[in-house]
């Protein structure tokens, strides 16, 4: 039995798990910059181009990373299905809530764990109000979000290339913009 599949099966583990990885992420977050509210502004502003450096690095080792534990039996990938309909939900419920407060989830989290107040007092509790609602509104909306259906799931399924291909195009591109953003001083 793989690590993996021995993690599955312990529900305590992958919460505990959960936890550490959150909390090292909300610190990574918080070491970034990117639970400031300035900084958040100053990038849709495009002024202060942090978010884009530390999220395009993020995905640059997250990428890998993860195809690489997956090679090795480390982890699982399970795609969900997705559709137009989930996104243009989903992008209206995240696009309100950074709207109304200039902090996305993750760095609500980060912004909460620094004692932030618009955070604590509108984030956290707008996370959970937003979550129950959707809960409870879910099988109303649930014929909206199974709505046209993608007609892949994945870059290399669409595509019908190997996956390591477009991995290394987009490591490639997204190397790219870092460094010119470096080049031009942003």
């Amino acid at each position: 039995m793989s690590l993996c599949t021995r993690i599955h099966h312990h529900d305590k583990v992958q919460l505990v798990l959960g936890l550490c990885v959150g909390i090292l992420f909300g610190f990574l977050l918080q070491k970034g910059g990117v639970t400031s509210y300035d900084v958040i502004v100053g990038q849709l502003l495009l002024e202060n181009f942090t978010v884009v450096k530390v999220m395009l690095s993020a995905v640059i080792v997250a990428m890998i990373g993860i195809h690489l534990l997956v090679r090795f039996g480390y982890a699982e990938l399970h795609v969900v299905p997705g559709s137009w309909g989930s996104n243009l939900i989903g992008g209206l419920i995240f696009g309100v809530g950074f709207a109304l407060l200039g902090l996305c989830p993750g760095t609500v989290a980060g912004a909460a764990g620094t004692g932030a107040l618009d955070a604590l007092i509108g984030g956290i509790p707008g996370m959970l109000v937003g979550s129950g609602l959707f809960i409870t509104l879910y099988p109303k909306v649930k014929p909206l979000l199974c709505r046209a259906p993608f007609a892949a799931q994945t870059l290399p399924d669409l595509l019908r290339v190997n996956r390591w291909i477009v991995i290394v195009l987009a490591e490639a591109c997204m190397i790219g913009i870092l460094v010119l953003l470096a080049a031009i001083g942003l």
